[in-house]
């Protein structure tokens, strides 16, 4: 999760890309602006879109890493390298990158930040933004006793179509990836290059989409398992994540299903699901509060009915029985201490 409360903006840099017979345009100076007010307004242009973030990312090369043009030009700036020089340079790598693509031109902001905390510890970093549009807005003003209004565009609430956040973090940058199309070739792949960080806060995502997976698609093909059980076993799932700074799989699987064949068959599926997505599964990790409280968000606890009744369930699986009557009508048993 990142947070940018006190971060501070030291630096940022505006180039133009051109788009069809639009040439761009390189800026040739860099904007400081150390004003409480403007930094305020900066953090939350630039930071705040990254703030409910549960994935990270980081830099790679089907090569070697040393060939990844945005992880060097990052690094360079890190090192305190010319923030200008280095920004026009990011701007014609994307430009370069896009040139076989159709893409809209647009702002591009290349910002410098120091302080931004990730996790418990803090951090500089270097943000790049893509705007493709400005939003209108109307500037008062008074002058010789009289109010003027005229209407300009600008930023001030739109978010960044594309951009990419690169945190200093030990060993290795740690990303976090913003794309509105979700999957563009030339953001994702020709200009960043990058991949899931195997680190506890994607772990502890996967292994949450692993178990919800397994839990509703997995166990009924190979147990007799009831809505309300499964309901339950979600529960437990998101329970123990939320209960535990650790997570142990053997502690999880005996926590949470507690039967031999519904752990050996958690198991053989957690084999599956980490070739067929391409990730990596520790049996040891920190948990991460923020990727459980969105994952969580997914987790369904609904008991639906035919369409008359929603039963939610959130805790003692003791107090519902299920059941037939005598002319085969399908029932649920609800004990309750008190209604409200």
């Amino acid at each position: 999760m990142v947070i940018g409360k006190e971060a501070q903006v030291e630096e940022f840099a505006l180039h133009r890309i051109g788009s069809g017979e639009t040439p761009s345009v390189f800026s040739d100076f860099t904007v400081v602006l150390k004003g409480e007010e403007e930094q305020e307004f900066l953090r939350k242009l630039f930071l705040k879109p990254f703030a409910n973030m549960a994935f990270t990312s980081e830099f790679t090369h089907a090569v070697s890493l040393e060939y990844n043009v945005l992880h060097g030009l990052c690094l360079e700036i890190g090192e305190g390298k010319d923030l200008l020089k280095c920004s026009e340079a990011i701007a014609k790598h994307l430009i370069d990158v896009s040139q076989h693509h159709n893409i809209n031109g647009g702002d591009l902001y290349v910002a410098k930040f120091s302080a931004v905390q990730l996790g418990a510890a803090v951090h500089e970093a270097v943000g790049i933004y893509k705007f493709d549009e400005k939003e209108a807005f109307i500037e008062s003003k008074t002058a010789s006793g009289l109010v003027e209004l005229s209407m300009k565009r600008g930023l001030g609430t739109l978010k960044p179509n594309k951009a990419v956040l690169v945190v200093f973090t030990e060993e290795a940058p740690t990303l976090f990836v913003i794309d509105n199309n979700d999957s563009t070739q030339f953001w994702q792949k020709d200009f960043i290059d990058h991949r899931p960080k195997h680190d506890h806060v994607n772990s502890t995502s996967n292994l949450l989409e692993l178990t919800k997976s397994f839990i509703t698609q997995q166990m009924p093909q190979d147990f007799i398992v009831a809505k309300a059980d499964q309901i339950d076993l979600l529960n437990r799932s998101v329970q123990y994540f939320k209960s535990h700074s650790e997570f142990d799989r053997e502690e999880f699987t005996q926590e949470v299903f507690a039967e031999e064949g519904a752990i050996k068959s958690f198991n053989q599926y957690s084999d599956r699901f980490q070739s067929e997505n391409n990730v990596e599964l520790s049996d040891n990790f920190e948990i991460s509060a923020h990727a459980v409280k969105r994952q969580a968000r997914i987790f369904k606890s609904v008991l639906k009915l035919d369409k008359n009744f929603h039963i939610y369930i959130h805790g003692d699986r003791n107090r519902i029985e299920q059941g037939v009557d005598e002319n085969g009508r399908k029932f649920y048993k609800i004990y309750y201490d008190q209604e409200s």
